[in-house]
């Protein structure tokens, strides 16, 4: 079986792929082919330990390229679609959404088509807890109504219900995966633990929205991997599986356990800024269905992880340095 990863120069797709080429995820696929367009987001770099080795592919690809698109497909054979391409930042979709009803929903349908007209045997689609709206106490399963609140939540939230539509209508095999907020390394600086250590690292303060009271639940890139590959090798047909991570903090102690590291104080770290419009308070999955039915949980222990993550990114400045000015 040949893999397509769609987004995969991306944070997690980046590390998807590294995780099945490198066989850290067990699995038989023929061979591995990414696409990504290379956008500000997606770094060519994330791909450097495994770009040259046998039977994997990459190609400098938008997915909403119909003639381009399809021609990965015929010619690596492709039997399998994961999608992890999307446009992500909140703030960027308040400031002009077109971008993100682009890529999210109208990428997303290109697939689905080329997968149908190809007769692709699986396709899963990466989406977030996002579509879900915010939730003040209790967690959400997998049949929770769909209440998005921002631009970017809204395209990923149509393009889970085309991905959905297309297993009713055409039959196919599709999945969705639904996940919390991912951490780890590689993660591009406007998101909020490395644009916090970026800004520790170069003497600034850590800006909080409001008071810093929106509460998100936490969970290593490694372990959201183990959860995809996972629904895509056993996850049933036209199936929604929550991936939910092992812990949740309000932001504004997420911030101080990233200014412990640098022996900060709050007054000398951090700065209150005016709160995002439409800002969700709390985002919580339960994950029970995917641990039940697959036997999948979390592994990697948030303290330890957190820890390791801001290791990486103060030994790698290289990496993210030229990143701030995107």
């Amino acid at each position: 079986m040949n893999l397509l990863i769609t987004g995969g120069a991306g944070f997690i797709g980046s590390r998807f792929a590294e995780l099945l080429v490198k066989q850290e995820i067990p699995n038989q696929f023929s061979s591995i082919t990414v696409v990504d367009n290379l956008t500000y987001s997606g770094n060519l770099a994330n791909l450097d330990s495994i770009i040259s080795m046998p039977a994997f592919y990459f190609h400098e690809v938008d997915i909403c390229n119909k003639v381009a698109m399809e021609a990965v497909l015929r010619d690596r054979s492709i039997n399998i679609i994961v999608n992890f391409a999307a446009e992500s930042h909140v703030d960027r979709s308040i400031e002009s959404s077109y971008e993100f009803l682009q890529t999210n929903v109208m990428g997303t349908q290109n697939l689905l088509d080329l997968g149908k007209r190809h007769g692709i045997s699986r396709y899963l689609q990466v989406s977030t807890d996002e579509v879900y709206g915010s939730i003040p106490n209790g967690s959400w399963e997998e049949d929770e109504p769909l209440k998005p609140n921002s631009p970017y939540s809204a395209s990923k939230a149509g393009a889970d219900l085309l991905v959905l539509a297309f297993g009713k209508t055409h039959g196919m095999n599709v999945g969705i995966t639904r996940c919390c907020n991912n951490y780890g390394l590689r993660q591009f600086p406007e998101k909020i633990i490395p644009l916090f250590v970026s800004n520790l690292i170069d003497g600034k303060r850590v800006p909080i929205y409001g008071n810093g009271k929106q509460i998100r639940e936490w969970i290593h890139v490694d372990d959201h991997c183990r959860g995809v590959a996972g629904v895509l090798e056993n996850g049933k047909p036209g199936e929604i599986y929550n991936i939910a991570g092992t812990d949740e903090f309000e932001n504004i102690e997420l911030a101080r356990k990233i200014i412990s590291y640098f022996g900060k104080s709050e007054e000398e770290a951090f700065e209150f800024v005016a709160d995002r419009k439409g800002h969700d308070m709390r985002y919580s999955l339960t994950g029970n269905k995917i641990r039940r039915e697959l036997g999948i949980n979390p592994q990697i222990n948030f303290e330890k992880g957190l820890c390791e993550t801001i290791d990486w990114y103060v030994a790698n400045e290289p990496w993210w340095r030229p990143l701030l000015k995107k």
